[in-house]
């Protein structure tokens, strides 16, 4: 079975910073893609950004150049760095973790909430 928890959100100024960090636990196969996503009120879940087990990156065009997603591969732990947030970065921030071995897995936090005040 595999958790992952996330933590780190809050309410934060516009203009402000904030790191999320997720922990996974469990059995996770060692080539994976770990990700940030986000829901917000009346919307769909949407990506933020990805980070292979190798380091490679890619970000939603909302993200590029204020968020800086990174992880720890012994550690199991991925991180997402904040930075000039905006009122419209308001949403449930979930962690995920996927592969593909003989069949796709996938894994999803339970959420944690980032408000932007205006």
């Amino acid at each position: 079975q595999v958790q992952l928890v996330e933590s780190g959100g809050g309410l934060v100024e516009a203009g402000g910073s904030l790191t999320l960090s997720c922990a996974a636990s469990g059995s996770i196969f060692s080539i994976n893609v770990m990700g940030w996503y986000r829901q917000a009120p009346g919307k769909q879940r949407e990506l933020v950004a990805v980070i292979t087990n190798t380091g490679t990156t890619a970000y939603a065009d909302s993200a590029k150049g204020r968020f800086t997603i990174s992880r720890d591969n012994a550690k199991n732990t991925l991180w997402l760095q904040m930075n000039s947030l905006k009122p419209e970065d308001t949403a449930v921030y979930y962690c995920n973790v996927q592969w593909r071995l003989v069949r796709r897995y996938d894994y999803w936090g339970q959420g944690t909430q980032v408000t932007v005040s205006s």
